[in-house]
């Protein structure tokens, strides 16, 4: 594995090289900070090696590595998305990519004469680098004349839960979280209406971005079930929008216009409603970063939120795309990078499993499924429903949201960190292990024989090969 300090030394200090050998799937302790190494394979073994851990792997790093192994005879297939290899830019690249304004002026220009700059970044369910960005900003905005105080970040993640100093510190690297101010956006205060959008949705934002002199972005472009991508205006709405605002934007105009979906993008009223509160923020200058499955960045669109986001899924689309592997035995999809969200990852078992199937949902995360969540929560419980209803319907389709279908399947669940309220998400009868071994031995029981095996290693941020919308 490479040393990262010279791409990343603001951000891991005293990081090193890691082991060579990944962490085999097995029991380890719940925490990032594991061993290096395991023993060799013993005997005849087909291996997959795949990230998990996403923003707390070992020592700082923002993954780690685990192998899982599978009996040499099986007919294994490893469905990597295209971009999956691509060159991870240098910080020089960074900076050229980001002095490249698209529908801006330069960054320079904008912050000349400014008091007051704020900074949005998203949080760890959305897995973007913003480490790998935010030293150039600050010594553009210092170039400028902007003085180190007069500096802050807000974290624009609509209604998730705050974020620490030390989870700050893995998002925009451990210096900028120390050396600048930075807030949590809060969903219930603090908000102030600009306007109303054409889809009725009146718009209540983060009055401090508000007040700002100058408002810049983070954002990262990965494909989102509803809003086609990632990035762009949601970093407005829902990152900085009251939870009124967010609510309608995720249920009346999500569910009455059918317009929505993966990849959907230009004729997508949910995200048409994004761009108009972003438009009514009046954001300055955007960062949009593409990254590979190591969470490092590949390419970077910096300038108008709305035209740098659009050149960036133009790109994405060619990036994340993944051939769809029909009729499997056996579906293995990786939650990483997304598995507090772990249902976008189970997407690609409906897609690939065949009627009789085995899937396997990874979840290799020390927060396991995020269980906080304010909009879900608040919808969950909308018609009076207590969590003792809730337990008692549990998910219906095959592996929740979106993933109800006519298939008769098993679903298998390898995580060492959930918990019982978190399993209490899946349908009864679902098998969870914390140990590889076991999972391959339930797989034998449930397939004897060779069967046909599919491997999703990031499924949290593959989506099939489907077309832009424009």
């Amino acid at each position: 594995m490479a040393d990262y300090r010279s791409t990343r030394r603001d951000f891991l200090e005293q990081a090193g090289k890691l082991g060579s050998i990944p962490l085999i799937g097995t029991a380890m302790a719940a925490g990032p900070f594991q061993v290096n190494t395991v023993p060799q394979i013993k005997g005849k073994a087909k291996s997959v090696t795949i990230p998990t851990h996403e923003f707390a792997g070992p020592r700082g790093a923002p993954w780690m590595e685990e192998r899982l192994d599978f009996p040499a005879t099986w007919d294994l297939h490893v469905m990597e998305m295209a971009g999956h290899n691509l060159p991870v830019l240098t910080p020089q690249q960074i900076a050229d990519q980001c002095s490249q304004p698209i529908g801006a002026k330069s960054l320079g220009e904008l912050a000349g004469g400014k008091k007051r700059v704020a900074i949005s970044f998203d949080d760890l369910t959305r897995t973007t680098p913003a480490y790998a960005v935010t030293p150039w900003l600050v010594a553009e905005l210092a170039k400028a004349g902007v003085d180190d105080q007069n500096i802050l970040f807000i974290g624009s993640f609509g209604t998730h839960r705050p974020m620490t100093q030390e989870e700050v510190g893995r998002k925009l690297g451990p210096k900028i979280a120390r050396n600048y101010a930075w807030l949590n956006h809060d969903a219930f205060d603090n908000v102030k209406e600009v306007g109303t959008t054409t889809r009725d949705n009146k718009i209540l934002l983060n009055q401090t971005f508000l007040g700002a002199d100058l408002k810049i972005c983070i954002s990262g472009i990965k494909v989102h079930q509803d809003a086609g991508y990632g990035g762009g205006a949601k970093a407005v709405l829902p990152g900085l929008a009251a939870l009124p605002t967010v609510e309608y934007n995720h249920t009346q105009i999500l569910t009455k216009v059918g317009t929505t979906g993966p990849v959907k993008i230009f004729k997508n009223d949910m995200r048409l409603d994004m761009i108009e509160a972003a438009r009514m923020a009046k954001v300055d200058y955007t960062v949009q970063i593409l990254y590979n499955d190591r969470l490092r960045p590949t390419h970077i669109w910096a300038g108008d939120i709305v035209e740098a986001h659009h050149a960036g899924v133009r790109v994405a689309a060619k990036t994340y795309c993944t051939p769809t592997f029909k009729d499997a035995d056996i579906v293995v999809a990786n939650a990483y990078p997304q598995n507090a969200q772990a249902f976008h990852g189970a997407l690609w078992i409906n897609y690939s499993v065949r009627d009789g199937g085995t899937g396997v949902l990874i979840v290799q995360h020390p927060l396991g499924i995020d269980p906080i969540h304010y909009l879900n929560n608040r919808l969950a419980g909308r018609s009076g429903a207590t969590q003792f209803d809730l337990t008692d319907r549990r998910v219906s389709g095959a592996f929740g949201r979106g993933g109800g279908n006519a298939k008769q399947t098993n679903l298998i669940v390898y995580s060492q960190y959930l918990t019982r309220n978190m399993k209490n998400n899946y349908r009864t009868g679902t098998f969870f292990c914390d140990q590889w071994a076991d999972v391959i031995a339930k797989l034998k029981q449930l397939h004897p024989g060779d069967p046909k095996v599919a491997v999703y290693p990031c499924a949290g941020m593959q989506h099939q090969e489907i077309e832009l919308d424009g």
